[in-house]
């Protein structure tokens, strides 16, 4: 699942009736590009990379990588990207002919997986919500009392994701009457305002009569230096609030919706490969254009931003909706990239359940026989991931082992100190690899726009845009050789940093949030790849 609305900064306390607002700590103010900057002459924790391009790689050669972005899709018009998008070479575009007898179509910039001719799914549901129906339909009418072996032990697994998904259905629906709550307020005082879009003086000005627009007035006060105006505020914060719990209960949690059939595919045939169309850019391109310009965005164009890597042919396949992607499209996205070239993979999305990780493992498996390396976001539910699954990952489920080509990536922020790592970062000692920039980071967002999106899906695509750069400097290295120097390079960090368990904050050693133990660099990086 991608979250274009992660809700950091609006938060549901529990037992109070209204939502808590708190912007400075969760939305720093940091520098242009400061991903790519230098701690040490930048002030900001960012990964060297305009330090490596002046002093490492200038005048040296580079050769074109393939990176695949599998994601929701792509806006491949946009003016900061367009040049960087690849175009298949043996695809004729528009003649509705498979030219290069891949078996896909006219796919031009890559493929979309979730979609067919009828057009492309938007919304799916959670990977919980698509197992609980395949399992009602399997326990409707079962005697609990007469199962056992294996038959007892689903019953009891049915049992635990039940409750899992009326905890959340009940949380969305409550947080939901929340935030309507406190925009029926913002009405009010908006109206006693006589503007729809005051200004600070007149918020400062306006006497609350009740405790409701007391803390309508704090909000608004708080809110504005971190956003344009009242409007700005409302539309992404409230609305977007509001948008995000719909969606969850209409869609994500919803047992009646099913969207599949838009992809007419057989969804039991895990082995099938051949179906979608080739619009890579689907209904909601924002978080895959982010991504995309994270890695790559021209460099040298003086527009927009500045990706991590200079020399990229980006292929989109679309592959994650609103809501969970499925295995079986993961695991095709996987093995299209590989079989087309690709040489990076990045993904950034997550789940807490799958329906087939053997299909996903089985195309994991086909891409390092391929010499491709797999860059995955870790997850933005502050979890330790040793513990709470996050899938895909790099284990094996049938215990064979593990995918040696995957770098799974935690989130980190812009200042080095204990909020080091990101509020809401994944971590874990062994199962995740490092961290790289993911607060607050400007990027590109469809029709030639650009944002700021938080998450480790902004951190994956560091590292992979970094991945990228080694692999153009030093086409020879292997992806294990890449992965090697990555970690081997990452700027080691000796003081602690905060994690929150349950409602408590405690202060570890950064060193036990990942195996490598600090933040990728890639003036290191690049310094240790000349000596390979």
């Amino acid at each position: 699942m991608i979250n274009n609305f992660p809700l950091k900064k609006l938060v549901l306390v529990a037992g109070l009736c209204l939502p808590v607002f708190a912007y400075a700590q969760e939305a720093p103010k940091t520098k242009p590009n400061w991903q790519n900057l230098d701690l040490k002459t930048d002030s900001v924790f960012g990964i060297s990379t305009e330090k490596a391009y002046n002093e490492l790689l200038k005048g040296k050669k580079h050769v074109t990588v393939l990176v695949a972005v599998i994601d929701g899709g792509i806006d491949v018009d946009h003016e900061d990207l367009k040049k960087v998008i690849w175009n298949n070479p043996k695809e004729t575009a528009g003649n509705k002919k498979d030219d290069d007898k891949n078996g896909y179509t006219d796919d031009i910039h890559g493929w979309d997986f979730i979609g067919s001719a009828k057009g492309d799914v938007h919304y799916d549901n959670l990977e919980l919500t698509r197992l609980i129906r395949i399992d009602n339909a399997r326990f409707a009418n079962v005697d609990s009392t007469k199962l056992t072996g294996k038959d007892l032990s689903d019953f009891k697994a049915y049992g635990v994701m039940k409750a899992d998904m009326d905890k959340q259905v009940a949380k969305a629906q409550k947080t939901y009457g929340v935030i309507n709550k406190f925009n029926t307020l913002l009405d009010g005082v908006l109206a006693k305002l006589g503007s729809q879009n005051p200004s600070l003086d007149d918020i400062k000005k306006f006497e609350p009569k009740d405790n409701s627009e007391a803390y309508v007035k704090r909000v608004l006060l708080s809110a504005l230096p971190e956003f344009k105006n009242v409007t700005d505020f409302r539309e992404k914060e409230v609305n977007g609030g509001l948008t995000h719990y719909k969606e969850q209960l209409d869609y994500h949690l919803n047992l009646n919706f099913n969207s599949r059939d838009t992809v007419g595919d057989n969804y039991n045939d895990a082995n099938e490969r051949f179906y979608g169309n080739n619009d890579v850019t689907g209904p909601d391109a924002d978080h895959g254009t982010h991504v995309a310009g994270i890695i790559g965005a021209v460099r040298d164009n003086n527009i927009g931003i500045m990706g991590v890597a200079n020399d990229v042919a980006i292929m989109s396949v679309r592959t994650v909706p609103t809501g969970d992607e499925r295995d079986k499209d993961v695991a095709n996205a996987i093995r299209y990239a590989t079989a087309n070239g690709a040489k990076v993979i990045n993904m950034s999305f997550g789940k807490s359940y799958s329906y087939n990780k053997k299909a996903v493992d089985e195309a994991v498996k086909f891409a390092l026989s391929k010499d491709v390396l797999l860059v995955h976001a870790a997850g933005n539910d502050n979890n330790n991931t040793e513990v709470e699954l996050n899938v895909p990952n790099r284990t094996y489920e049938d215990k064979s082992g593990m995918a040696n080509a995957w770098i799974e990536v935690g989130a980190s922020g812009p200042k080095d100190d204990e909020t080091l790592r990101a509020s809401f970062s994944n971590y874990g000692k062994t199962s995740v690899d490092v961290f790289a920039p993911g607060v607050a980071i400007n990027s590109t967002t469809p029709k030639s726009t650009y944002a700021e999106h938080d998450g480790t899906s902004m951190a994956a695509p560091v590292v992979t845009g970094l991945a990228a750069l080694i692999r153009s400097y030093y086409p020879k290295l292997t992806a294990l050789q890449v992965k090697e120097i990555i970690m081997k390079s990452v700027v080691k960090i000796s003081h602690d940093v905060t994690i929150k368990d349950g409602d408590t904050k405690k202060e570890v050693p950064f060193a036990d949030l990942c195996v490598s133990g600090g933040v990728v660099n890639a003036y290191n990086a690049l310094q240790l790849a000349a000596t390979y």
